[in-house]
Parts: C-alpha cells; sequence; structure tokens
C-alpha cells in the first residue's frame, strides 16, 4: 500500500500547488462499508503530511470523517418508527445531510478555524466540534459513505469537492469483513446477528452507494489486508 500512497500523495501535494493560497482543496473518498476506506484515508493523510513537511511546506492535511454527522440515538428515537431507524443507522436517511452539506461549504471561507464532530464508538454518538480544521490545513480529506451522493441534499456538498475517490471492493469480501468487524466490536453478537445485519443494512446501503453517487474521479481497489477488516 506504501507505493500507491505515496504516488496519490504526491498527485495531492502537485495539485495544492497549482490550487490558490485563499482556498483548500477538497478530496472525498467513498466506498462500500468495510471497503477500508478509513484506513486508506488515513494513510494518504500521513503520507501527504509527510510529503509537505520534507518539502517545507507550511501547509498540512488533515481527515475528517463523515460518521461525525450520524443522528443521534436521541433523535433516532424520535422518528415515527425509531426501531427502524436504529436498525437501519447508517442509511443516508440516519445522517444530518443539510448540516454536513453546510460545513463543507463552510470549507471555501478561509482564514478562520472550522469546526467538525467526529463520532466516539464508545458511546455510540456523535461528539460535536470534535476536529479543528484550521487555515494552515489546505487539504482537507473527508472519509465517508455518502461523501458523494447525486441525490439531494448532499449532492450540493459533492460538486464542491476537488477531488472524489471510489475504494472497489467485491462484495462477498466485504461481507466477510463487515461479519468479523461487527462481532469484534460487539454490533452483534455472534456471526449469525452479525451476517443478518451485513445483509440487512450495509449491504443494501453498498449497492444504494453505487446507483446514487457522482462518478468517482479516481477508483482505487481495496487489497486484502486484515487490517482493513
Amino acid at each position: 500500500m506504501n507505493s500507491e500512497m505515496n504516488k496519490l500523495a504526491a498527485y495531492l501535494v502537485k495539485k495544492l500547488e497549482s490550487t490558490s493560497e485563499n482556498e483548500r482543496f477538497l478530496v472525498g473518498i467513498s466506498g462500500s462499508p468495510a471497503s477500508g476506506k478509513s484506513t486508506v484515508a488515513q494513510h494518504l493523510v500521513d503520507e501527504v503530511n509527510t510529503a509537505l513537511k520534507a518539502n517545507s511546506s507550511d501547509s498540512q492535511a488533515i481527515l475528517v470523517g463523515l460518521d461525525g454527522w450520524h443522528l443521534t440515538r436521541a433523535q433516532l428515537d424520535a422518528f415515527p418508527d425509531p426501531q427502524l431507524a436504529h436498525s437501519r443507522r447508517g442509511a443516508h436517511w440516519t445522517f444530518d445531510g443539510p448540516g454536513y452539506v453546510e460545513w463543507i461549504h463552510s470549507l471555501r471561507t478561509q482564514g478562520e478555524v472550522k469546526l467538525a464532530p467526529s463520532f466516539d464508538h464508545a458511546v455510540k454518538d456523535p461528539t460535536p466540534n470534535a476536529v479543528s480544521v484550521h487555515p494552515y490545513h489546505r487539504i482537507v480529506v473527508i472519509e465517508g459513505l455518502y461523501t458523494f451522493l447525486s441525490i439531494e441534499p448532499w449532492s450540493a456538498g459533492s460538486a464542491l469537492l476537488d477531488e472524489r475517490w471510489w475504494i472497489e471492493v467485491d462484495e462477498e469480501e466485504a461481507q466477510r469483513r463487515l461479519i468479523k468487524r461487527h462481532v469484534i466490536s460487539g454490533v452483534a453478537k455472534d456471526e449469525e446477528e452479525a451476517l443478518w445485519r451485513a445483509e440487512e443494512n450495509d449491504l443494501p446501503n453498498a449497492r444504494f452507494i453505487r446507483e446514487n453517487m457522482l462518478e468517482p474521479t479516481r477508483v482505487l481497489h481495496s487489497k486484502h489486508d486484515e487490517a482493513l477488516a
């Protein structure tokens, strides 16, 4: 993965050189659940920052996860069908899409700190204002399922991205990773329940994204890597 990440990092550093000093360069990374989005995005940001430092640049890259815009469990409780809302948590309608789009718009205003939420897996809810995007964060990588959906309200944010990178993974491999993840994380009590969650929520979400996303500017292929599982 390192060789590929080095090339991708060099590409982004080159892109930044041709970006106005008053602007940020925005990269959306998407893929189906368990495609390895978080791992790839973190490696990418690390490599970009290493390359920028080597070039004696004052600029930095930062990673922001879309999971911070999950609706809280209390908000899901207020849905007409709370049981459905909780069982489908992770579907696009269980996120604060308008809030995310507003934040993406704010990144286009340089010169001030932009605050973003993160997701606390221990409490299973977002933490507001947990991530600070400073003016020196000239490259912002946003990782998540719906970073470049073509439907409203997401499409308005998708259009503001400079790059849209899709991570391709075989559905069977994604399912294998999801079952393992759900059991280890405690989301499911056993493999049977984990398989049910994958088939009833995660994989339908993946198919929905494929059918409703803007065309990626780049497609990366997920490698078989236990770290991605």
